[in-house]
């Protein structure tokens, strides 16, 4: 999925600026990264709020027009209102198209429903990373990794080393081979525990 935002070069800054902004329906963010100096931007805010709600702009490089002219960035940062649907600020940063970038990216589980564990024997998922820290080239960058459930029984589970990336695509290193997802038992841990001290006794 490809994404393109709008924006416009902000001259103004500041608390007072900003707030005349959001006021106008426009969110204040900045652009850093790269040979070029940071540069603050505004963009609509209604626009930005409906693409923010899709998972894979979060993962995604995307294509920036300031004052009509295009750059490729990634979406770095971004601060909320406590509690209503408004987008307080915004930060991207430049990518280059020969150069690697460190990002994360989601997760996307499936065949859960038909994991033996589950459909026979009526165990639980337990999702325990939902996204991954991976390194790549921009042409490469997934919008998610898909982890496949389906072969899981009661106990199995699925570790960082065992994921399947794409072409191009290599996990940050990790000190350990951590767990991504298995499949527990009905009461999991209070059960084991449960089980292990009745053999105690």
């Amino acid at each position: 999925m490809t994404f393109e935002l709008i924006a416009q070069a902000r001259t103004l800054q500041g608390t007072g600026a900003s707030r005349r902004l959001r006021r106008a329906a426009m969110v204040p963010g900045i652009v850093y990264g790269g040979a070029a100096a940071p540069q603050a931007i505004e963009v609509a805010h209604n626009d930005l709020l409906l693409k923010l709600k899709k998972e894979a702009f979060h993962s995604s490089v995307v294509t920036l027009v300031v004052n009509g002219k295009k750059e490729s960035v990634l979406l770095r940062d971004y601060q909320m209102h406590a509690y209503r649907p408004l987008v307080l600020h915004i930060d991207f940063q430049r990518v280059d198209a020969t150069h690697e970038l460190h990002t994360k990216v989601p997760l996307h589980f499936v065949n859960e429903e038909i994991a033996p564990g589950v459909k026979l024997n009526g165990g639980l998922v337990n999702h325990v990373i939902t996204e991954v820290d991976v390194h790549c080239l921009p042409k490469d960058l997934p919008g998610f990794i898909e982890v496949d459930l389906g072969e899981l029984k009661i106990g199995d589970s699925i570790h960082l080393s065992q994921l399947k990336l794409p072409n191009g695509v290599q996990l940050v290193a990790h000190a350990t081979d951590d767990v991504v997802v298995g499949i527990v038992g009905k009461g999991g841990a209070a059960e084991e525990a449960a089980e292990g001290e009745a053999a105690a006794e």
